[in-house]
């Protein structure tokens, strides 16, 4: 509900309504609206590490692990019970501007974020597949940018080909984050760009 209706539209009285159960049982449960955005939230990291970092982390270490890190990010965005879209993407627009602890939640939850592509990157460099003097904060910067650039084109504007561009892009990145321009990168992705519209 909360993908397809976002965070303020998730009320106590619809999810009631979705689930059969009473207003008052899911109020003594939740206590307050924001209660329930927080549970909401927190259950979104919790499926979000169980579906994205943790299988990732099982990869090895350095580049492969980068990999997994976007490709389960891909897998993320496309999952059944988020129907319309990213619960993460939809909070960032409600709550950029508006103080309080559900926008704490998904602060820290997305500060979280930024530090595994970082460390992950820092792994990769310690293993030898990115340059030593790469700035990892940035890689991890620009990782996020292109996964949200992604969200929005193929949501929003039903951009067929805003996958193959953002892993294109991942690919640009991947080879300037490389040790050198060649053996470093594993396997730079086959996909030919796009052609500009």
């Amino acid at each position: 509900m909360a993908s397809e209706v976002g965070l303020e539209g998730l009320t106590i009285g619809a999810l009631a309504e979705r689930t059969g159960r009473s207003k008052s049982g899911l109020f003594a449960h939740f206590g307050s609206k924001e209660d329930l955005q927080i549970a909401v939230l927190d259950e979104a990291v919790d499926r979000f590490v169980s579906l994205v970092v943790s299988p990732a982390l099982k990869e090895k270490r350095g580049l492969p692990r980068v990999r997994a890190l976007f490709e389960r990010w891909f897998e993320w965005s496309r999952a059944d019970f988020m129907p319309g879209g990213c619960i993460f993407m939809a909070a960032m627009v409600e709550f950029d501007d508006r103080p309080g602890p559900a926008r704490d939640r998904l602060v820290s939850s997305e500060k979280d974020w930024l530090g595994v592509l970082s460390g992950a990157a820092k792994i990769a460099v310690d293993e030898g597949h990115f340059r030593a003097e790469l700035d990892c904060d940035q890689f991890a910067f620009e990782l996020y940018a292109i996964a949200h650039g992604y969200h929005t084109l193929s949501r929003l504007f039903r951009d067929r080909a805003s996958e193959k561009r953002a892993r294109v892009a991942f690919d640009r990145l991947l080879k300037d984050a490389a040790i050198s321009r060649g053996d470093a990168i594993e396997r730079p992705s086959s996909r030919a760009a796009p052609r500009a519209r």
